[in-house]
């Protein structure tokens, strides 16, 4: 099962790259730009990423994103995550990057774009990687700013996939930021969110009605209401569901409480992700075997799961094609 997980063509709908920072090339950037870090050692920084919920994890996450400075450090934080990801087998990654996290540090946006943007032409070219590009907004900060930024970023729209939303949920409701997903509607870009991963099935509504979202980060929390089920199973809403993640920050105490069998036994559209790798125990490969392990599930499930991310994926209907016959062969 390990050797067919590892030759699965797995397709990744939720990503932050700025959590895919290993303690490795984060001491390596903090060296080259002259940044001290509140570590000694590499162990050390290991033994930090230990967490008791969103708001630990969130602290630590935007420490670490203080030694990303200048173009290169971005286009190194995402090839590293590339290539490391084409080696456990990841065909497609929908890549989510949060603009404000560097903009609050005095980065300018183009810093960021100029980076990402350049490794992901690189890993397209030459890793037999797509990449989609999720500009997030932090539901903690201001709407106002969200939208300052989306604006500021008009040099980069044709080349955004989506916008999203995440960060900390609790008491920030999707509602709050009616107006930042009405502008990218107009934008005509896709739309995605965060909710039902800390907060209430009431925020799964709340996406779908009030931000007209296409897809639902996580919403792992929806089996607390049967019309948010019945809603996402009716219009076959996907959830890109992040197992170790949800571990990681005590959603579940154990992977095999996860309600990821039930979610599938409802009929609902689900996919599996890592959210924050570097933080979270692991990629997509460690995900999946957790999986297996923690569910007993067989090849066919896989199959399925990997068969709703690329009909999802932020691709091209050709890239799609692809990527369904490589399934259909592995």
């Amino acid at each position: 099962m390990h050797e067919f997980l590892r030759n699965l063509p797995k397709v990744e709908l939720h990503l932050h790259i700025e959590g895919s920072l290993e303690p490795e090339l984060m001491f390596a950037l903090a060296q080259r730009n002259g940044i001290e870090l509140p570590y000694t050692t590499v162990r050390e920084a290991k033994d930090a990423y230990h967490f008791n919920d969103l708001q630990g994890f969130l602290n630590l996450y935007f420490q670490g994103m203080s030694v990303l400075r200048n173009e290169e450090d971005f286009y190194d934080l995402a090839m590293d995550y590339f290539k490391r990801a084409r080696e456990e087998g990841v065909v497609h990654i929908d890549m989510h990057f949060d603009p404000q996290a560097h903009l609050q540090r005095g980065v300018p946006l183009e810093v960021v774009m100029a980076g990402l943007l350049k490794a992901k032409q690189e890993a397209e070219d030459k890793l037999d990687l797509s990449i989609g590009m999720i500009m997030a907004f932090l539901r903690d900060r201001p709407a106002e700013e969200a939208l300052h930024v989306l604006e500021q970023a008009a040099p980069y729209w044709k080349m955004l996939d989506a916008i999203g939303l995440d960060s900390a949920e609790h008491n920030n409701p999707p509602l709050k930021f009616v107006e930042v997903f009405k502008r990218a509607k107009q934008l005509g870009l896709v739309r995605v969110a965060h909710a039902g991963e800390e907060g209430p099935a009431e925020y799964i509504k709340e996406a779908l009605d009030v931000l007209d979202v296409q897809r639902i980060d996580h919403g792992v929390r929806c089996l607390e209401s049967d019309e948010v089920v019945e809603r996402l199973r009716r219009e076959q809403v996907v959830l890109t569901v992040c197992p170790l993640s949800n571990v990681s920050l005590k959603v579940v105490e154990d992977l095999r409480d996860h309600p990821l069998p039930k979610l599938l036994a409802e009929g609902l559209k689900v996919t599996i992700s890592s959210d924050d790798p570097a933080y979270f125990g692991g990629g997509m490969l460690t995900n999946h075997i957790a999986c297996a392990d923690a569910f007993g599930w067989d090849e066919a499930v896989f199959r399925q799961l990997t068969r709703n991310a690329i009909e999802e994926a932020f691709v091209t209907p050709q890239r799609r094609q692809e990527l369904m016959a490589r399934l259909a062969t592995a």
